[in-house]
């Protein structure tokens, strides 16, 4: 009878442990910041609480949580934390309010990069997007891993935005409030900035056909074509995978940095046309030399050219490059889908490799082909 009873125990606590595994997904946050970061977890109204609302994270470290399959909510990551004298936990951006690591319910304050997930939803899809549309704090990267349907595709923002913000958007260190000089720790959406209803996609600009993208969220969707930039960019900004496990990464490249040749102003942006735009930036290389994310209309991924000032870079051979292409299309193989468009042929992305302390003048655009 004992032998009985611990047999069918077994088989109890296998099938528990099955059902379990196919019921939930796994969340492996990581830190690829030379910082420390607070990540944030909300969870939407309908969705079963998480094991956590938050928790530090070191440089170089990650946290695996299980998420629930029918969960929907969002991730991001808080930055320059810590506690006063009364011992309130707060961060300088992204904070969720609620005074301590655990956000308990709190969302995050703007501006700050999200993560959105919404779990088995339609169709049995998982949909989810890295949203800038509440502003930019971190660079972060998501990458579904092992899904049985749908595109499964990478989706992020690479690039440090914080230190070519517009003046009139930045956040700088301190109080939150704008820096007109310096570096700024945070980018704010236009809405957030100017609480104008067309920015905001609100009142007498509430739907699609009313409210298109600004001058300012196309900074945003030129540096990030896959994040959503306003509140209505979903057609180009919303992903799906079935069955899968995600890696959500912040800073997935460190040492990318996009920086103001001149500095802005508020009459240039809010004068800027709404099309196609060209932006002319300052990028100082950290590495050795720029080569520039361009994608092949005849194939489905990127391939690497090197590029200064719109021509081939006179001191690297074009054959140079191609067999820099093939030694990192590996290793580089989920980034360099982040922004493939092979359909028109679009790209905005730039990747630095190797040191260097020099400066180039390079023209980020949606039209390198």
């Amino acid at each position: 009878m004992g032998r009985l009873v611990l047999f069918l125990t077994i088989i109890v606590f296998f099938a528990f442990s099955f059902f379990s595994e196919v019921e939930s997904a796994r969340f492996r946050v990581i830190n690829k910041c030379r910082h420390p970061i607070w990540p944030g977890l909300l969870s939407g109204a309908t969705s079963p609480p998480l094991p956590t609302t938050g928790f530090l994270l070191n440089a170089g470290r990650s946290r695996t949580i299980t998420i629930p399959r029918s969960w929907s909510g969002r991730i991001w990551a808080r930055t320059l934390c810590g506690q006063d004298s009364d011992g309130k936990f707060s961060c300088v951006t992204a904070d969720c309010g609620s005074g301590k690591v655990e956000c308990g319910g709190g969302g995050a304050k703007p501006p700050a990069t999200l993560a959105e997930f919404t779990l088995n939803g339609a169709d049995g899809l998982d949909f989810y997007d890295v949203s800038l549309v509440d502003g930019y704090n971190l660079p972060m990267l998501i990458v579904a891993q092992g899904g049985t349907r749908g595109g499964c595709s990478a989706t992020g923002c690479l690039v440090d935005l914080n230190g070519a913000c517009p003046s009139d958007l930045r956040v700088a260190r301190g109080n939150g409030t704008k820096s007109g000089r310096g570096g700024g720790v945070a980018c704010r959406s236009a809405c957030e900035a100017f609480g104008d209803p067309r920015y905001c996609c609100s009142e007498a600009y509430s739907t699609p056909d009313t409210c298109g993208p600004s001058a300012y969220s196309l900074y945003f969707k030129h540096a990030c074509p896959r994040a959503y930039s306003y509140a209505y960019d979903d057609k180009t900004s919303t992903y799906t995978c079935a069955s899968a496990n995600y890696l959500i990464i912040f800073c997935p490249l460190p040492y990318t940095r996009l920086e103001p040749k001149g500095a802005w102003s508020k009459k240039r942006w809010r004068a800027a046309s709404s099309g196609k735009q060209n932006y002319d930036v300052l990028i100082k290389a950290t590495l050795w030399q720029f080569f520039i994310l361009r994608s092949d209309p005849n194939t489905e991924y990127c391939s690497l050219c090197c590029r200064h000032r719109g021509g081939i870079f006179p001191l690297l051979p074009l054959f140079t490059c191609l067999m820099m292409t093939s030694l990192l299309h590996g290793q580089f193989r989920q980034i360099v889908r982040l922004n493939l468009n092979s359909s028109n042929c679009k790209s905005s992305s730039i990747f630095m490799l190797f040191r260097s302390s020099l400066f180039f003048h390079i023209k980020v655009s949606n039209g390198w082909c």
